[in-house]
């Protein structure tokens, strides 16, 4: 397997995130679990105590996050934000595009940290996969629940 595959593109402020995320549960939430099972184990028949296996369940949940994450930052490539102008939409860029009545801003970033609510759209979006490689005035059409939107990129920062 080409080992470029096993990359993540990422931002460096959305690796730092997942960093401090991934810190968090190593040395926070993960110890707060082991002493909850270590807790339950004293209250008496395991088989039959529901929080016992409620906290259980948590660990597991933290330790999968954990691996989650970890193989995340191993394989993070962060993405080039410079402050240079794009002749092309790629990922990292700040594209400005105008369709349905709107112009909006949305930030290209891989699939980690896209956030919607924040306007940052993952790289393999409807709407991010049809924004890769096109130039400014190049029209897009993606298709939405209300229909298909047209948008024209204005700008790409």
């Amino acid at each position: 397997m080409d080992n470029n595959q096993d990359k993540i593109p990422i931002t460096k402020e959305g690796l730092k995130e997942i960093q401090e995320e991934y810190d968090k549960l190593v040395s926070v939430k993960r110890p707060e679990a082991v002493k909850r099972i270590t807790e339950t184990r004293t209250i008496g028949d395991l088989t039959e105590d529901n929080e016992h296996t409620q906290a259980r369940q948590a660990l597991s949940f933290v330790d999968g996050r954990i691996s989650e994450l970890g193989e995340v930052i191993k394989n993070a490539q962060i993405i080039s934000q410079g402050n240079k102008k794009h002749k092309q939409v790629n990922l990292g860029c700040q594209v400005t595009v105008a369709g349905g009545g709107k112009t909006l801003v949305y930030h290209l970033v891989g699939e980690w940290e896209a956030d919607p609510t924040e306007m940052k759209i993952s790289h393999k979006s409807p709407l991010g996969q049809s924004l890769l490689g096109k130039k400014v005035g190049d029209k897009v059409s993606v298709e939405a629940p209300i229909g298909k939107i047209v948008y024209t990129i204005k700008k790409i920062d």
